[in-house]
């Protein structure tokens, strides 16, 4: 490495040399210059410039020894940060992937494997490029070159036996894609109509808002009102009170805290939550069960065998995050009068911080879709749809008749409705309904939520294919559940999504004897994410993110359709979806007030625990047990990141326009959801 001049050591010199000059030479046109020169000459040597000499010799040698010493203590750097990222990057990955998911390890040894082929395929199409053969391809009979005749075969090896099965496997996927495209547009020209015919069910009777005098409250059911939960410290107080202070004639509401929580100080809180809503006069039981067998299905079964539920007529269930408002009851039971095959009542969800990040701006859009759309439209037209588990009410004799709850599958609510339909049973949605509840905020809760509910509704369809075609409903109905509710909305979606978009598009790049069309890759899927979009249209801006995180999320849907369809045993795996509590404070000022005025009209009087104050407090010391945790490594999405930007690369030499942005972006979108750039990191 050249060293800098020295300017300041030049500029010195320069100076010293005209210094010199003017006092020991005169001017040339001096005729005595020659009598002025003077000669001067030391009798010693210069000490001192050897002594600078060789101390600039010395101060080199250290400089080359500093600079050496700086460039092993870089090296050792680099190497000991390259060992820590490995390590961290194992420990992470080890960390995102449950270690008893078979399913996933297989489908990421697959992943793999297709990784190193993508990559070897392109170092041979750079090869090829660079010697010209991808503008005019050799021939075997004019090879020259042994390399040369090698690619040749390989030409003719691809356009022979490759390409043909890939096409054939191509068509499938685009004509799987072609029906489920037909199918939503079908669903939106049915919200359409709806909307436009103003369609909604209606009930024969309404109750009145707030207390009125002189009412019978014999006119009120009998309703009993559940609240499954597991480890729900953030959450507990504001669906408790939710549920504590609703409308409804207290002598004819019970409300069951059904608590499966392992930890100790959560069973505590919880009761003593329980305790303090006793003594304001509501009918509040606290149950927990010493053997969590069958996770929430085995919750509700246990709470139902209890003698006292037979004096009630109807049952509302919540999960831990949801909040009713305070007239649910009241908007929901009157359906039920005069509609004896009427089974259960389904009310929309809210949420309560879709805006607080990416991923739950994503999430709004999807199951705004889902309730607006399929769930308004399934209820018009053929009065079912499965059941969401939670924010519904239910007759407790459609329960009884259809075998009750059952723990044989994670989807216990879509069980439940399945077979409640083969019994005969109708079900409404009121879409103009809703119940607060929250979104999970970081992608490993999102993840594993998405994995149980789409691997368990292939257990569901393995072990109720022969209650359906023995069932006694139509053969519309039967051809319904079999082919729309399951095969093309369970199993074909993230079949397709998965293989066409992640697979077959990449191999296309390598063998392009096999085409997808443009129309395939940009103009179907953008059609279909603007009619997605529809139901919840402030967030058209994250059209683009939607469309990518869709495609994305395609690798964890298919390996839970996998999992559930052969029965691996991350199917069975039900992991409590974390919550935050965003709401906590608000709301818990809100129940208090309303809490005052229950206590005023029950007459009794409320212990000075029981302030306000104290609760939040109490709630701030359980938020702060919320710790921030480091992002987590998803080796399957970092995988098949790299495949898809390894075949952005085959398709920029091939000038593939389209193909090539739709890569490259879906590749950057792996690699965000891989390396856990989407969402909070919570613990």
């Amino acid at each position: 490495m050249s060293r800098a001049p020295n300017y300041e050591f030049q500029e010195w010199w320069n100076k010293q040399r005209e210094k010199n000059h003017e006092l020991f030479t005169n001017d040339s046109n001096n005729p005595n210059n020659g009598f002025l020169t003077v000669e001067i000459c030391s009798p010693n040597p210069d000490r001192t410039a050897e002594k600078d000499r060789a101390r600039s010799a010395r101060q080199l040698s250290w400089v080359c020894l500093l600079r050496f010493q700086q460039l092993a203590n870089s090296l050792a750097w680099i190497t000991n940060a390259s060992i820590l990222l490995l390590r961290t990057a194992n420990r992470r990955i080890s960390s995102a992937d449950s270690p008893s998911d078979s399913s996933a390890s297989r489908l990421y040894r697959i992943i793999k494997f297709f990784l190193f082929l993508v990559v070897l395929l392109l170092c041979v199409e750079l090869a090829a490029y660079f010697k010209g053969w991808h503008f005019s391809p050799p021939s075997v009979v004019s090879a020259e070159a042994a390399v040369e005749l090698v690619y040749a075969k390989w030409l003719e090896i691809r356009a022979d036996y490759l390409a043909p099965p890939l096409q054939s496997l191509a068509n499938v996927c685009i004509v799987l894609f072609l029906i489920q495209s037909v199918d939503r547009v079908v669903l939106m020209l049915g919200c359409f109509w709806i909307k436009f015919r103003r369609v909604k069910p209606t009930a024969t009777m309404e109750y009145p808002v707030g207390r009125v005098e002189g009412e019978n409250v014999e006119d009120y059911p009998m309703v009993l009102v559940q609240i499954p939960m597991c480890n729900e410290r953030e959450v507990y107080q504001q669906s408790i009170a939710a549920v504590c202070i609703m409308d409804w004639p207290k002598e004819r509401m019970l409300v069951q805290v059904l608590d499966d929580s392992d930890d100790l100080d959560v069973q505590l809180l919880i009761k003593a939550e329980v305790q303090k809503w006793q003594q304001r006069g509501v009918h509040i039981l606290y149950r927990h069960r010493l053997i969590r067998t069958g996770y929430k299905a085995g919750n509700l079964k246990s709470a139902m065998s209890c003698d006292y539920v037979k004096k009630y007529e109807f049952v509302a269930i919540f999960d831990a995050d949801f909040q009713p408002v305070p007239d649910f009851l009241k908007k929901t039971v009157p359906y039920f009068k005069g509609n004896d095959d009427l089974a259960l009542v389904q009310t929309r969800w809210a949420f309560v911080n879709k805006d607080e990040n990416l991923l739950t701006r994503l999430q709004n859009i999807n199951l705004s879709f889902h309730f607006e759309v399929e769930q308004q439209v399934n209820s018009v037209f053929i009065n079912f749809f499965g059941f969401n588990g939670t924010a519904g009410v239910w007759r407790i004799k459609a329960l009884e008749e259809c075998g009750g709850w059952l723990e044989r599958t994670t989807v216990e609510d879509m069980d439940i409705a399945v077979r409640a339909h083969l019994c005969g049973w109708k079900f409404i949605y009121l879409n103009d309904v809703k119940c607060l509840c929250e979104l999970p905020e970081s992608y490993e809760a999102y993840k594993k939520q998405q994995h149980r509910w789409h691997s368990g509704p292939m257990q569901l369809f393995r072990l109720c294919f022969v209650d359906i075609l023995r069932s006694k409903v139509s053969m519309a109905k039967k051809a319904n559940l079999i082919f729309l509710f399951f095969l093309l909305r369970k199993l074909i979606l993230p079949f397709y999504s998965f293989t066409l978009f992640c697979i077959i598009l990449p191999l296309t790049m390598f063998l392009p004897e096999a085409q997808l069309p443009a129309w395939v890759v940009c103009y179907v899927p953008g059609i279909m994410s603007v009619l997605n979009i529809l139901p919840a249209p402030r967030s058209f801006p994250f059209i683009v993110p939607y469309l990518l995180f869709e495609n994305t999320m395609s690798v964890t849907k298919f390996n839970a359709m996998i999992s559930g369809l052969f029965r691996f045993g991350s199917s069975y795996e039900w992991i409590v979806t974390k919550k935050l509590g965003r709401s906590s404070e608000a709301d818990l000022v809100a129940y208090e007030k309303e809490s005052d005025t229950l206590v005023e009209a029950t007459s009794l009087l409320r212990s000075s625990s029981d302030s306000g104050l104290e609760e939040l407090s109490k709630l701030e010391v359980t938020k702060k047990s919320v710790k921030t945790k480091r992002n987590r490594l998803y080796r399957k999405e970092l995988a098949l990141a790299f495949i898809l930007l390894t075949a952005s690369v085959r398709s920029l030499l091939s000038a593939q326009g389209i193909h090539f942005y739709f890569l490259l972006f879906q590749g950057v979108s792996f690699l965000v959801v891989g390396l856990d750039l989407i969402g909070e990191q919570v613990s």
